[in-house]
């Protein structure tokens, strides 16, 4: 089967299995510990023994704090996950695909690439990107076709490895819903989608994330949200966020990305007691 075939029947293949009723999975951001990655007193072979002991069934690995991507770590840290029942099913990268030159561009498109090549080796089908922000002087439209074309290139390798690059909602040209959208809809590839980040959008988050959940293929929960007009912060409602999850068909992870300044290591079993039941209850 030559590329272009072989890109349509998994495009179908992926349509096909975003209908039908919920199936909702639980997940940890590595993200949610940051500071411990970062000091060196967590390793990543530590998040996939607080994958089981909190009963989730999969990590999002942001990538920031990888000692290497040599397979020495990958491989390693891959066969650990599969011994141990826990899908590394994302990773989390920087991105800014708003660059004005087209030599910026190439480079932001190659580092995707590189990532493509991280996630394949972890066994990930998804790497959440950012759109990036807008260069002072130039317009958002502008800037969103910049982020078109990107993704488009990228969506070309990122497909031809079974990757799906997930655009998170994360301020800059990604800021409200319908520009996402449109973004997602004018690259119009099934191998970009939108990573839904509950806690990123600046107000009315609720309908902002209805507009963008019909594409989205990992959601991030956060304890806070911006849930009306004022834009200020309150507890997240998860139980009508995964309401909405179920009612829309969604089929994938919920991930906690604790972002809050206590200890993650007391403070995340119970969020993720509390996931794990609503993603029992909101199941089919």
């Amino acid at each position: 089967m030559d590329r272009r075939l072989f890109l349509s029947a998994t495009a179908a293949a992926v349509s096909a299995a975003a209908a039908g009723k919920p199936r909702l999975r639980t997940a940890i951001c590595a993200y949610s510990f940051r500071e411990l990655l970062a000091k060196k007193q967590m390793s990543y072979d530590d998040l996939v023994r607080w994958a089981v002991d909190t009963r989730v069934d999969g990590l999002d690995l942001t990538v920031y704090w990888f000692p290497s991507t040599a397979d020495s770590f990958l491989l390693p840290l891959r066969a650990l996950a599969y011994r141990n029942g826990v899908e590394i099913y994302s990773i989390s990268v920087r991105s800014d695909m708003c660059r004005p030159t087209p030599e910026q561009r190439t480079s932001e498109l190659e580092g995707v690439k590189k990532w493509v090549d991280v996630a394949a080796r972890l066994g990930a089908g998804h790497i959440r990107v950012f759109g990036g922000v807008v260069p002072k002087g130039e317009s958002e439209d502008t800037a969103a076709g910049w982020v078109v074309d990107v993704l488009g290139k990228a969506a070309e390798y990122a497909g031809s490895h079974g990757v799906i690059l997930g655009l998170e909602n994360h301020g800059g040209i990604t800021a409200q819903a319908s520009r996402i959208v449109e973004i997602v809809k004018k690259v119009n590839s099934p191998w970009v989608a939108v990573n839904l980040d509950t806690g990123n959008f600046n107000k009315n988050a609720y309908e902002q994330i209805a507009q963008i959940l019909p594409y989205s293929v990992n959601v991030q929960f956060k304890t806070a949200i911006r849930g009306d007009g004022s834009g200020k912060e309150m507890p997240s409602d998860w139980d009508r966020l995964t309401k909405m999850l179920a009612e829309s068909g969604y089929r994938g992870y919920m991930a906690l990305e604790y972002e809050e300044k206590t200890d993650p290591r007391t403070s995340m079993p119970p969020l993720l007691d509390r996931l794990n039941a609503l993603a029992k209850k909101y199941s089919a």
